[in-house]
């Protein structure tokens, strides 16, 4: 008998036998994969949240819930930056000055910008002092001393254009180091200087927004492209665009932090003088993947009691104190 009608016979008889010896699987049931899916909500992570809304709101939120909420209702501008400090304050700002507001919402310091200048990021260094950009012409990176309001330190940063103010920057932050790292929106560039205003070390990015240094050195940076991790040398260690995530809906990243665990989060944005968040199918505020990129967290909490609009700026709580920094040798 020729193995053909061989087949055939068995394929009469015995389809299921067939079915299963096509796959490699003679005799038992094919393994059921598992999917798990990311966490959602509030639980994940205790963390301050503030964004660029129509409301200047700050939420601090512990265990699910959210455990603290402040609203601006006297400033004007919006909210880019925010940090809890270790005395239980927060201190942020809102385009047109910084403030800092204590845990039953009384304002214990306010600086105000001058007209026709903005400030987008600040960061506190010590207990007294504060390291803040100043959007305009010129543009400055200044440290203020709160107690005097003496400014301390000043260097000029380089514009594109000096009289468009509001896209120069966004996010500035210091390094272990004690250099600072700024995004320069309007230069397409991140630049890391030190307390004299030298230009260390600079990377291309398209109109970063977020920059973070890492531990060991690298930097992780956040522009209109995705997020990159990138080598003091210029090599990308790790990078990761909305594509990889081709299910959720993002509009425009802002922000990455590296959790201790390895895990990345991002956050993103939505303009919400155009469009209602909540009515953006799959729109997030934030999400975190793993090194391999899988997603594990997703947060989009637009309605409800836990509502908590737009994302800029998240501050992951139980680290070091914000305040742990210095900037050349002012500490």
């Amino acid at each position: 008998m020729s193995f053909k009608p061989l087949f055939a016979l068995l394929a009469c008889a015995f389809p299921a036998l067939l079915s299963a010896q096509l796959q490699g699987r003679v005799g038992a049931a094919l393994p059921k994969v598992q999917v798990e899916k990311p966490a959602v909500g509030l639980g994940q992570h205790d963390f301050l949240y503030a964004g660029e809304s129509l409301r200047r709101r700050i939420f601090i939120v512990r265990g699910g819930k959210i455990a603290w909420s402040y609203e601006d209702t006297e400033g004007k501008g919006e909210i880019s930056d925010a940090v809890l400090l270790s005395n239980g304050n927060v201190l942020y700002t809102h385009q047109f000055g910084i403030v800092e507001v204590s845990p039953d919402k009384n304002v214990v310091w306010k600086f105000d910008a001058p007209a026709g200048y903005e400030i987008h990021t600040a960061v506190p260094i010590g207990r007294d002092r504060i390291l803040y950009i100043q959007n305009g012409d010129p543009a400055v990176a200044r440290v203020l001393n709160k107690s005097t309001g003496v400014t301390e330190k000043e260097i000029r940063l380089k514009t594109r254009q000096p009289v468009s103010t509001h896209g120069q920057f966004r996010h500035a932050r210091l390094t272990p180091q004690g250099t600072l790292l700024v995004a320069h929106m309007d230069l397409d560039k991140v630049v890391e200087y030190d307390a004299d205003g030298n230009e260390l070390w600079s990377f291309p990015a398209a109109r970063p927004w977020g920059v973070t240094p890492l531990p060991g050195g690298n930097v992780l940076l956040t522009d209109s492209k995705g997020v990159r991790e990138v080598t003091r040398r210029g090599d990308t260690a790790w990078a990761w665009t909305p594509a990889d995530a081709p299910s959720l809906q993002f509009s425009n990243l802002q922000q990455a932090w590296r959790l201790p665990n390895g895990n990345t989060v991002i956050n993103n944005w939505v303009n919400e003088w155009n469009i209602k968040p909540e009515e953006e199918l799959g729109t997030i505020q934030a999400i975190e993947v793993t090194p391999e990129k899988k997603v594990v967290w997703t947060l989009a909490s637009w309605t409800g009691p836990e509502a908590l609009g737009p994302a800029t700026t998240f501050q992951f709580l139980g680290g070091p104190a914000a305040e742990d920094v210095h900037f050349g040798d002012i500490r």
